[in-house]
């Protein structure tokens, strides 16, 4: 029975452990940040490029609604386009807060957790969500960030 030397075995466990991040994160982080701003930020100026060029164009796609409404898949998603696009509807500002994202070690998945302020106007009247918990999925499809998943809820009182 031939014996697999020390050296090489102690080689292919350090190369299995490996956790050495192959991609620079501070530039990840930054392009996923840009993801999630776009996500909401689209709205100001009613641009469903930018929206449509950072979620996941596909049955893949999740949203998951504080009234526990639940949008599955892109073609789902874009049948709120009469609402947004809407001239009833005003998108006035939004501030993310306390936004925490993470990056896989592989580099082609991230996830975070913030506090939104949605602030909007339908019909002059105000719109909006406050104090909202918005959390989400991204995936790295050839080469940029799309959401595939987002949930948005607000804490019992």
């Amino acid at each position: 029975m031939n014996k697999i030397p020390f050296l090489f075995i102690l080689l292919i466990i350090s190369g299995c452990s490996s956790s050495k991040i192959d991609f620079d994160i501070e530039k990840e982080m930054l392009l996923v940040e840009k993801t999630i701003n776009a996500t909401i930020g689209w709205a100001k100026d009613k641009n469903l490029a930018l929206l449509y060029n950072v979620i996941a164009n596909d049955s893949s796609f999740l949203e998951v609604h504080p009234d526990d409404r639940i949008v599955k898949g892109f073609n789902e998603f874009r049948k709120a386009e009469d609402f947004w696009m809407s001239p009833d509807f005003k998108a006035v500002r939004y501030e993310i807060r306390d936004l925490k994202i993470t990056i896989s070690q592989s580099g082609n998945a991230a996830w975070w957790f913030c506090m939104l302020d949605d602030i909007n106007e339908w019909k002059g009247q105000p719109a909006n969500w406050k104090n909202a918990r918005w959390t989400g999925v991204l995936e790295k499809r050839n080469g940029k960030w799309v959401i595939v998943q987002q949930h948005f809820s607000f804490a019992s009182k």
